[in-house]
């Protein structure tokens, strides 16, 4: 589940801003080159089994992550192995590189399940081993630019201020994930000509696009001010830090799979008739878990509790989504009285009608607003009003009246409300459930 964050909120950014017209690339810039794959390698030669492998190979994998970092203490040649598989790796070693590629693919497989339960989408999946093969170039570059020099063996850019020297390669001449992004964006702008490149990756690594942002700059790169890390908190589960090293990972799956299973359990006591419940379940169930890290400043530290995500009454997904469902409903009911909901100019709302109004013509100013702070949070707390503020009106206010001129005034204005829900929890990846 550490992976959620930066997922559901970079997704959330490239519907934000897809809706407001621009031209947005997704990209999966997947962690699959460095010395964790020497690692891993070192472990599955040692211990590996090809069908357990291919049987659940995240756990497994992870399994053998941990099972290395755990021996590695009493066994001090596992390090010495790890990074000679690596070497072998980044010099085209065909064992070494077979291995690697099944991992990879076997592991893009597994997370494109999870992505297809998320409903978020990537255009590309070109992770830090698709740049391995522009390093050299990139080394050059750096070089003619004049701005590196070696310090203990290493090659690095010194960039004084407040920075830390960026440190390029080191003194056994492997490459680092700074040289690989500083390849990777100029690999991006050459391809895609981007107005803005945002990257969306814990606050731990602010250091890190600090200074490669700076280098870019070095480099006489004038694009690279309009590069942005997106930076976030942590998560926490129920209290329980995460450490892969450690073995200690809660699984994204898991955790969909039993936010739908609560959910269906709701439902089940709430409406046991509902039609389609399974797939309201999964919409609800995974819609909690989105909104309960989207309703929150995304630089803030979550600690995730199941008694908070699928509550039906408080600041949650499933509350949104009920009162969706619920609009919809009521609208369903107008119809059947008096026809379909159409608009006229001789109009009347209470105090209350005008300030749900005022709210509602306010969506377009939270959108933008969440897209120059790059912050999908803005649009979730504006949901929560609205839904609160329509709440509120409706339990004081009959929409369904015998004065048709009253009943059609307060149907449009509870059609307003269900549109912009709609349309926000969509742009923040949930589903508006139309029955609940």
């Amino acid at each position: 589940i550490g992976h959620l964050r930066s997922t559901v909120i970079g997704s959330s950014l490239c519907k934000i801003f897809t809706f407001l017209g621009y031209r947005v690339i997704g990209i999966n810039h997947l962690g699959d080159w460095g010395t964790q794959f020497g690692k891993l390698i070192t472990a599955f030669k040692k211990w590996g089994n090809e069908q357990d492998l291919k049987n659940d190979p995240i756990k497994y994998l992870l399994g053998l992550y941990v099972r290395f970092h755990s021996e590695a203490g009493e066994l001090p040649d596992l390090e010495s192995e790890a990074r000679n598989w690596f070497y072998r790796l980044e010099n085209n070693d065909d064992e070494a590189y077979r291995l690697w590629e099944k991992f990879r693919a076997l592991s893009i497989k597994e997370f494109k399940k999870i992505y297809t339960r998320l409903g978020v989408e990537f255009d590309n999946y070109t992770g830090e081993s698709f740049y391995s093969s522009m390093l050299e170039k990139t080394i050059s570059n750096l070089i003619s630019a004049g701005i590196t020099e070696e310090s203990e063996g290493a090659l690095v850019v010194k960039l004084y201020e407040d920075l830390p020297p960026a440190l390029l390669k080191k003194s056994d001449e492997a490459t680092l994930y700074m040289t690989r992004d500083i390849a990777a964006a100029v690999y991006r702008h050459e391809k895609f000509d981007f107005d803005l490149a945002l990257y969306v990756v814990g606050s731990p690594q602010t250091l890190h696009f600090r200074q490669l942002f700076k280098v870019l700059g070095k480099m006489g790169l004038g694009w690279s001010e309009n590069c942005y890390h997106i930076p976030f908190g942590h998560i926490r589960f129920e209290e329980s830090a995460m450490s892969t090293r450690k073995g200690n990972v809660v699984f994204l799956e898991d955790v969909l799979d039993k936010a739908t299973t609560l959910a269906l359990s709701i439902i089940n006591d709430k409406n046991p008739g509902l039609e389609n419940k399974e797939k309201v379940a999964q919409e609800v169930g995974i819609g909690s878990i989105i909104f309960n890290d989207l309703k929150n400043n995304r630089i803030k530290d979550i600690t995730f509790e199941w008694k908070d995500a699928l509550n039906f009454n408080g600041e949650t997904g499933p509350y949104l989504q009920y009162t969706h469902a619920r609009i919809n409903s009521l609208l369903k009911k107008y119809k059947n009285t008096h026809g379909p909901v159409e608009f006229s100019d001789d109009l009347t709302f209470s105090d209350e009608g005008y300030q749900v109004a005022v709210l509602i013509n306010s969506f377009e100013d939270s959108v933008l607003r969440a897209s120059s702070e790059f912050e999908p949070s803005i649009i979730s707390r504006y949901l929560l009003e609205l839904a609160s503020d329509f709440n509120s009106y409706y339990n004081t206010h009959r929409v369904i009246t015998d004065d048709k001129l009253l009943s059609l005034s307060r149907a449009l204005l509870v059609y307003g409300v269900k549109s912009v829900l709609k349309t926000g929890l969509e742009l923040l990846g949930l589903t508006a459930v139309e029955k609940m």
